[in-house]
């Protein structure tokens, strides 16, 4: 008699449970009609009207600008370079690397022109 109570119960909730396959059945089934979904509903909204966009104002291209003189700090990096490494290098890798210090100067420089505020944070999320 205590057989017959739960095997009602038990079927029930084993049609209350879902297998493995019916779930990977579902999820397979939501992967295909997704794209298919997307695409039914974009096709239903109309389109924005848009105003066509005011042309640009047109930059006027440098023309080879005279390069800028490297900066001081630019040069004493460069000369410390020299000082060490002068005998490896050739004067085209000097000259190049002399280039690529002034660049990175630059660069430098505008990082420390942004003002950062107190509250501001880094850009990552870091997670220990």
């Amino acid at each position: 008699m205590k057989n017959q109570a739960h095997a009602p119960a038990a079927s029930a909730t084993t049609h209350a449970r879902t297998s493995r396959r019916r779930f990977a059945k579902t999820i397979a089934a939501a992967i295909v009609s997704a794209p298919l979904v997307s695409a039914t509903l974009s096709a239903q909204t109309p389109p924005a009207t848009k105003q066509a966009p005011a042309p640009p104002n047109p930059q006027p291209t440098p023309t080879q600008a005279a390069p800028q003189p490297p900066s001081p700090v630019a040069e004493a990096y460069a000369e410390v370079a020299r000082l060490r490494f002068g005998d490896k290098l050739t004067p085209a890798e000097l000259t190049r690397l002399k280039r690529d210090i002034e660049g990175n100067v630059r660069t430098a420089e505008r990082l420390r022109a942004f003002a950062l505020k107190n509250a501001d944070e880094p850009d990552f999320i870091f997670i220990a």
